[in-house]
């Protein structure tokens, strides 16, 4: 069966197993971060709706877990934009905790939680992991390019307010790009804002997919160890990640179901193939190669492919 809005399990560092609902089109997001490995985005807004039906999410879930025997840690509401956008999140979250008894993760850049309704929304979910990699407004515009209703002193008031009356896990992220916040004055200053906000675990992300703009890069190895003196959070350079899986049947489709909002690298396609016990590998590749929505990137010296153009 092929899934419109679940996609994965998916590796992942932080989460083990996870299973994605993206209820958000492709690129549609209220910021556009240079680093984001899906790329530019291409419908910049911060006006929610319900982009998509919500019981037809719904009914795709049901079926995936009916029919579907593999193991997932967690539900994780990501997709290809900001899921905050969706206008119907809390619905969305206390219905999937109906279906299964698995822990929901909401991955979020944090804007809209400087509106009370929405922080609200986000009580019935068991993590919240929302990103923070700016210190000022000049910073902020420069890393994360948000919408231009946005200010950095409301994502602030948001993330702090949010974060000391959320009664779950909350979960920091902080996206280390060479040269714009890798600095010692930089991180010093970050920790001031960390100091605001109550949370779990910090983790250190670096760009290791191909970014938005392509001088984007990651930060010297001193940098890091740096950055994790001074913040007390978790690289995940040092965590192992796990296999990727799909339920769809055609090896190709299943491939393409990931990279539309999980870009994956040479190494990861043919692991992923082995995996599924595939014969015809150099096929599947040479697809890829011609297929004109597949984005072929060189990046730290492999291949990453990613979906351009998302066919729903």
């Amino acid at each position: 069966m092929n899934f419109q809005y679940l996609y994965g399990p998916v590796p992942s560092r932080r989460l083990g197993r996870s299973l994605g609902i993206s209820p958000i089109p492709p690129k549609t997001c209220n910021f556009s971060c240079v680093y984001c490995q899906l790329g530019r985005t291409s419908n910049m807004t911060n006006q929610r709706q319900e982009f998509f039906n919500l019981q037809d999410i719904l009914e795709e879930f049901d079926a995936y877990v009916k029919n579907d025997v593999s193991q997932f840690d967690f539900v994780t509401i990501v997709g290809e934009g900001e899921p905050l956008l969706y206008s119907k999140i809390e619905e969305l979250i206390k219905s999937i905790k109906t279906y299964v008894d698995k822990p929901v993760a909401v991955i979020t850049n944090g804007a809209l939680l400087s509106v009370e309704k929405i922080r609200e929304e986000l009580n019935e979910s068991d993590l919240v992991m929302p990103t923070l990699d700016a210190y000022d407004q000049r910073t902020f515009k420069r890393i994360n390019r948000p919408h231009k209703s946005i200010s950095f002193d409301s994502y602030m008031d948001g993330l702090i307010s949010f974060s000391k009356n959320f009664k779950g896990k909350i979960w920091m992220e902080f996206m280390m790009v060479k040269g714009l916040n890798d600095d010692e004055e930089s991180l010093r200053k970050i920790k001031e804002i960390f100091n605001k906000i109550s949370y779990d675990r910090l983790y250190i992300n670096l760009p290791m997919r191909p970014p938005a703009e392509d001088w984007v890069t990651v930060p010297e190895k001193e940098k890091i160890e740096l950055a994790q003196n001074i913040l007390g959070g978790i690289s995940l350079d040092f965590l192992e990640e796990k296999d990727f899986y799909s339920s769809i049947k055609d090896d190709l489709e299943a491939i393409l179901s990931i990279i539309k909002r999980h870009p994956m690298n040479q190494h990861e396609i043919e692991s992923f193939l082995n995996q599924r016990k595939c014969e015809n590998k150099n096929e599947i590749f040479e697809k890829l190669e011609k297929d004109e929505n597949v984005e072929k990137v060189q990046y730290f010296g492999l291949n990453v492919y990613r979906l351009t153009s998302v066919r729903r």
